[in-house]
């Protein structure tokens, strides 16, 4: 006899529906086709046991079982369940006849438990698109698929459950969530706040502008100066997510399993990867192509702490996703593509030692050594980083400050009031949204300066010996700062105080 149950493939961050043909018929024999990995084909024996410590069995007939379309590449244990109900219809072990309703994934344990799953939400969003009832998964993953409205979501713990909600038609407890809800419950401001930071008044300044504007930034300064502290604030201070990049992160984070018990994600992610890192687990790929970490981070901050100590060529790869927004990867029979935009922020030392030009440090470099190691970060890179801020350390005098300084809450509302003027500036365009992804048409339009403002520039281009990558960044920033004030015209003081944040560009900067 054949029956038909339907499943999911996740490719990139969407599914594809996937049909299992199971025929039983004469003879001895049990075989899988349609392009399955190993996990897969080994899911005969988990089945098998699964099913007999639940009263069950597989029979000794001949089983063919088709994963359609057949030339698609499905990989991962969470057909287990899906091919477990599918032998169980066709060999009249149970009823069946509502299958061809829902969408049925779940790792079998032995003892007939199930193991979380990775893609819900996606495999949710699509099992909604194909007009499916309802979609039974492990109840690890209920919440996550459960933020997808019109689809009856049941979380189960045991093919047990499945078995009597087919066969005997005992009710499945169905996994309800608020959306708007949960989302706004989950809106609790990051455990790192400003108001920690001790003096840092001007690099908290050039935090704000970042933020404001989504603009990329790196901080320079020795160890113990605050670098790490700083970039781990950012996230407190920008705008609170939309309803729609919380389920565009959560999309990517549940496609590596990795969704907490919330189900939705509503913080901006901080991905903080270690210097060893590799070009795959940067920008994303593999046999079996995974998100990587400017994926992870997307709608969030991606933190490169001691850029010159990452490999050149992991840097390198991150310059396209740094401009389109997106990353490619391309295999000989399929193309993904996954969403990457984010905020870079990375620190990196001024010297091979850390304490260049510091008087006070009993280790030096010399220019020659800091210019090598300077150097091991690319210009095209730095040219997609539009602040440099130098961090000096904290006197004592103010790290002994009780005082306070001003909250994440109290900055968090000038950077959400400068996002709105940008939103509105750019609502006409499906591909910038704030200042840091302005083209250069747009630079042109928006930026548009007065007779003095342009004197200011050039003179600063002039003297500080600027390169001519930071003409358009300047722009950007003053922009941002403009908006930050309110002000539609970019003045002088604004442009002024954008200058300040080239530092890496200035030509005699090493003296």
């Amino acid at each position: 006899m054949l029956k038909k149950v339907f499943a999911s493939a996740v490719f990139g961050v969407e599914a594809s529906t996937i049909t299992v043909e199971v025929n039983v018929d004469k003879g001895v024999g049990y075989h899988l086709v349609g392009l399955p990995d190993n996990a897969i084909k080994e899911s005969n024996f988990r089945i098998a046991a699964a099913l007999q410590n639940n009263g069950y069995r597989i029979p000794g007939k001949k089983i063919i079982i088709n994963m359609s379309p057949a030339d698609l590449r499905k990989e991962g244990s969470a057909y287990d369940l899906t091919l477990a109900i599918g032998i169980l219809a066709s060999t009249n072990q149970i009823k069946a006849e509502n299958l061809d309703k829902y969408l049925i994934m779940g790792e079998l344990s032995l003892d007939g438990s199930l193991q979380p799953i990775k893609g819900a939400l996606p495999i949710a969003v699509k099992a909604r698109e194909e007009g499916f009832k309802g979609f039974i998964l492990p109840i690890q993953n209920a919440k996550e698929a459960a933020i997808v409205d019109n689809l009856e979501v049941y979380g189960i713990e045991n093919i047990k459950q499945v078995i009597n909600y087919f066969d005997k038609g005992e009710p499945l407890e169905q996994t309800i969530i608020n959306t708007r809800e949960e989302f706004e419950k989950s809106l609790d401001f990051p455990e790192f706040d400003f108001s920690d930071v001790k003096g840092q008044e001007s690099i908290k300044r050039c935090m704000e502008i970042a933020a404001a504007g989504g603009h990329n930034v790196i901080l320079i300064g020795p160890p113990g100066a605050g670098k790490t502290m700083l970039a781990k604030r950012l996230p407190s201070i920008l705008p609170p997510m939309t309803l729609h990049e919380a389920l565009e992160t959560t999309k990517i984070h549940s496609v590596v399993g990795r969704v907490k018990d919330s189900g939705l994600m509503a913080q901006r992610p901080f991905r903080s990867p270690h210097h060893t890192i590799s070009n795959v687990a940067l920008v994303g790929g593999g046999s079996y192509p995974q998100p990587g970490e400017i994926s992870m981070s997307h709608n969030g901050v991606l933190f490169l702490d001691e850029l010159p100590e990452f490999k050149r060529e992991v840097l390198e790869v991150m310059r396209q996703p740094l401009e389109d927004r997106e990353v490619t990867i391309s295999r000989a029979k399929f193309t993904v593509t996954y969403p990457s935009s984010f905020m870079l922020v990375a620190s990196m030392n001024p010297s091979p030692s850390g304490y260049f030009n510091d008087s006070d440090s009993p280790v030096t470099s010399s220019p020659a050594e800091m210019q090598r190691y300077l150097s091991k970060v690319s210009g095209p890179l730095l040219d997609r980083i539009d602040i440099h801020i130098e961090v000096t350390p904290v006197p004592f005098d103010k790290l002994s400050d009780e005082r306070k300084g001003e909250t994440s809450v109290e900055i968090r509302k000038r950077v959400t009031k400068a996002r709105e003027i940008q939103t509105l500036r750019f609502k006409d365009s499906d591909k910038v949204h704030y200042n840091a992804q302005m083209n250069v048409k747009q630079i042109r339009k928006h930026c548009v300066l007065d007779e003095a403002s342009k004197l200011l520039l050039k003179t600063a281009m002039e003297r500080l010996n600027l390169s001519a990558r930071a003409y358009d960044r300047i722009l950007k920033v003053s922009r941002t700062i403009a908006d930050l004030e309110g002000v539609e015209i970019v003045n002088g003081s604004h442009i002024s105080e954008a200058i300040q944040y080239r530092s890496l560009d200035r030509e005699g900067w090493l003296e």
